[in-house]
């Protein structure tokens, strides 16, 4: 069916920028609404930004104005730019999707698709 791959986590110093990545692949017939979340240790997952088919985005309250989150549906990818990144930023960051895609002569639909995750450290 359809696979999400996040990209570009790592480690980066209080104050610094990070842009992390999530390609999705298969038989993807369309791409609805996508988003980041996020989960710290010892805490729930939790939204981080979202963005819909039309480009409508919607931010958690602890990253409105420092991050942003876009999408490029050539390329069925989303992006999340993080700047003035903060401790408390550290997480593993997931990529989730509502997509439809090919299954025999059919469209099927998912929606509630989750990559992997990628690991975002924030420490000096």
């Amino acid at each position: 069916q359809v696979q999400l791959l996040e990209s570009g986590g790592g480690l980066v110093q209080p104050g610094g920028s990070l842009r992390i990545s999530c390609a999705a692949s298969g038989r993807i017939f369309n791409m609805h609404d996508m988003g980041w979340y996020r989960q710290a240790p010892g805490k729930q997952r939790e939204l981080v930004a979202t963005v819909t088919s039309g480009g409508d985005t919607n931010y958690a309250d602890s990253v409105k104005g420092r991050f942003t989150i876009s999408r490029d549906n050539t390329k069925n990818t989303i992006y999340l730019q993080m700047n003035s990144l903060k401790p408390e930023d550290t997480a593993v960051y997931y990529c989730n999707a509502d997509v439809s895609y090919k299954s025999g002569t059919y469209v099927s639909r998912d929606y509630d698709l989750w990559g992997q995750g990628t690991q975002v450290t924030v420490s000096s």
